[in-house]
Parts: C-alpha cells; sequence; structure tokens
C-alpha cells in the first residue's frame, strides 16, 4: 500500500499541492478604460473606507471572472468626479485562460453602465501602465454661456462671462517646457520632483464650449486643475497673461488656481513608447 493511502486509513487529510504556472506568472494584460467620475471618489482603491472607485469596482469584477483575487494597476489616479477616456490598466490574470482581445468583452457584462472597457491586449511583462507612460493627455471643459446646460452639468464647468479665448492661450503658451510646477499643486502632496515637461499647452473655443488641452510627461496632484484656473483668470482679465510665467516661476501653490472643479476635467490619453 502506498504511503499515501496508509495516511488516508489513518484519517490524515492530504492537500492536493497546485504547482504554479510559470506562463500564467508572466501574463500582462493592459485594459483601455472610459469612465463617468461622477460617481467615485476617484480611480484609485481607498481600501478600509466607504468611499467608491473605479478601481475598486474594476477589480471586483475581475476577480469573480478570473475565479481568483485580481489587483490592477492604473496609469492616472483621478480625483473625484474627474473623468475619462483613456484611462490605461494592466494586470496578470493568472490562470484565468481567456484569450487577452476578449477580457474586454467579457469585463464590460459585469461593469456598470458608467465604465467601459474598450480594448484588452497582451503586453509584455515588463509593461507597468503608470511607469511606462511617455505622455498623459488632459482636457478641461468650460461651458462659456449666460445660462448653463443642464445636459453638461456633469461634465463641464459653467462660466457665464465671455472668456478671452486668445489671452488664454497666451497665457497656456507660457507653460510649455521643462519647469518645476510647484505652484500649480495641492499642498501637503510629497512626491519627489515637482519638475514636469509641459509637451503642448492649447486653448480653443468650439461654440459656447472652451477647452483646455495640457499634454505632460506627467501630472502634479491637482496640477491641470489649478493650471486651468489661473487660465480662467486670464480670461476673465482678472490677471494678464504674463501673469502666468510669474506664477510658475514663484513656485507657490498659493498664487496658482483657484483649482477648477474636477468635474470640467477628463484624462484624455495615455502614452507609451
Amino acid at each position: 500500500m502506498s504511503l499515501a493511502n496508509d495516511l488516508r486509513s489513518a484519517g490524515v487529510k492530504i492537500l492536493r499541492i497546485i504547482k504554479p504556472d510559470p506562463e500564467a506568472a508572466m501574463r500582462n494584460i493592459k485594459v483601455t478604460i472610459a469612465y463617468d467620475g461622477t460617481n467615485y471618489y476617484g480611480f484609485q482603491e481607498q481600501r478600509g473606507t466607504k468611499f467608491r472607485t473605479v478601481q475598486e469596482v474594476i477589480e471586483e469584477r475581475l476577480s469573480r471572472l478570473a475565479g481568483e483575487q485580481i489587483r490592477v494597476i492604473g496609469a492616472g489616479r483621478t480625483d473625484a468626479g474627474v473623468h475619462a477616456r483613456g484611462q490605461v490598466i494592466n494586470f496578470n490574470p493568472g490562470n484565468w485562460p481567456i484569450p487577452p482581445e476578449r477580457v474586454a468583452y467579457a469585463l464590460n457584462s459585469l461593469l456598470p453602465r458608467d465604465i467601459a472597457a474598450l480594448e484588452s491586449v497582451e503586453v509584455p511583462p515588463s509593461f507597468h501602465a503608470r511607469f511606462s507612460a511617455v505622455a498623459k493627455t488632459y482636457r478641461y471643459t468650460i461651458y462659456n454661456a449666460r445660462v448653463h446646460s443642464p445636459f453638461l452639468r456633469l461634465y463641464s464647468y459653467h462660466v457665464p462671462r465671455r472668456l478671452d479665448v486668445e489671452a488664454m492661450q497666451a497665457g497656456a503658451a507660457l507653460l510649455i517646457g521643462r519647469h518645476d510646477f510647484s505652484a500649480f499643486r495641492a499642498l501637503g502632496t510629497p512626491v519627489k520632483s515637482t519638475v514636469r515637461t509641459m509637451l503642448e499647452a492649447c486653448v480653443s473655443r468650439e461654440g459656447d464650449l472652451v477647452y483646455i488641452d495640457l499634454k505632460a510627461d506627467g501630472f502634479l496632484y491637482h496640477m491641470a486643475r489649478m493650471i486651468a484656473g489661473t487660465l480662467i483668470r486670464v480670461g476673465l482679465g482678472k490677471i494678464p497673461p504674463g501673469e502666468v510665467a510669474a506664477i510658475l516661476k514663484s513656485r507657490d501653490s498659493l498664487r496658482g488656481g483657484p483649482t477648477a472643479p474636477a468635474r470640467g476635467l477628463c484624462l484624455e490619453k495615455i502614452e507609451y513608447t
């Protein structure tokens, strides 16, 4: 009789040891996500709190599909109320055998209607949604009309006074290049460096909508919203366009801003090499 049978006869339970699949351990899935951030306390998980976040919802649905716990990495830690058209996540699917290109389809079957998986692909194990990114683009939307729009109230900031878009563009142009953006970040948010490279900064108008488009190699906490708030002040004639350079040079966050409301901001795109 074998040792295993002897142990069973003695009433000893034998647990089957499952050897990890080395190929499964190396798999890495990238998913592009869009979401309406109105009902979420930002993207990043807030474990141990009552706050509902986009990351927690996605992880819960992926874990249900995979039959095991899944943790995801997000490219951008969007604030509460901020939206996204091009958020990127990556995760190890473990032993979940679904083809990578079908992950988005499966995930959408369980996601709430304010979150959508747009595309899923397999990427190299070295890919990291946040640290592999080389550029991020945010758009801030302003509804610039006398009366607010009930249809855009969750996705734009209403400014009833006519904005001078040309002045705003002149101020935005002063942000382009590699600078210390300390003046455009929230206090009490420690980071290794406050230096970022602003690749593009454009202000445009389409009818009653004014767009502030910012593309950089990275953003500080509240940076995009504080830049938007400053440019709105320029557009209202409260400060001249050249003051933007002075605020930037001061590195004083009390001179930047005010922080524009979250609902007007959207993470549009993450770029990778």
